[in-house]
């Protein structure tokens, strides 16, 4: 089994439990739809992110224990929906119009600056030193990130918050240092690396 079949099942079913939640809990105000657009879609494109430029990492190969291991890891993002669709919460405007902005500019990042990653180097190998890359060296993990923190502030609730630190931590970070060191083989990888933020823009003057 791959990788990327954990994660895509994972962001396929999606859409099916946050309506199985609103289901449960006969909670169909405006949070949960709203919650159902942004997640629901992010996981829609998701998927036709993987048909149209997938990332080469998910390929990788694992057991059946780590599948079921990382499907129950991924499955913890769903306590965001749980959380606010069980708790029947009413949810400030400002706040509703705060998660659609931060996940809006989240979904634009992640994805254009993945798309830029794939087909540039289909056609070249080597550095990404311009476009989304220019100032930062990981736009895609950033935009993923701000999607990420969109649905923790939904819920209104600290809990998504630890949760995305812990997949920062273990997951995210470990990545961002992993892919500095397969890059640190080109020359030109030291400069660019003092001119960027691992992360956030890096203003040199």
């Amino acid at each position: 089994m791959k990788l990327n079949q954990i994660i895509n099942f994972h962001k396929g079913l999606t859409p099916l439990v946050v309506v199985a939640l609103m289901c449960i809990y006969k909670n169909f105000t405006l949070p949960p739809y709203i919650y159902l657009a942004l997640h629901g879609t992010y996981g829609i494109l998701w998927l036709l992110k993987e048909k149209i430029f997938p990332d080469p990492y998910f390929k990788e190969e694992i057991n059946i224990p780590t599948s079921i291991a990382g499907f129950i890891f991924l499955g913890s993002y769903w306590i965001s929906p749980y959380i606010l669709i069980s708790s029947q919460k009413t949810i400030p405007i400002p706040i509703i119009a705060s998660c659609i902005s931060i996940n809006i500019i989240g979904v634009f990042l992640h994805f254009a600056s993945d798309a830029q990653k794939f087909f540039t180097l289909k056609l070249r190998k080597g550095l990404i030193e311009d476009g989304f890359f220019k100032k930062v060296r990981n736009t895609n993990y950033l935009g993923e990130i701000l999607i990420y923190i969109s649905f923790a502030l939904l819920s209104l609730n600290i809990i998504p918050f630890l949760v995305l630190a812990i997949f920062f931590f273990i997951v995210f970070l470990p990545r961002m240092y992993k892919k500095d060191k397969s890059l640190s083989k080109y020359e030109s990888f030291s400069v660019y690396k003092n001119k960027t933020g691992l992360l956030f823009p890096k203003f040199n003057g």
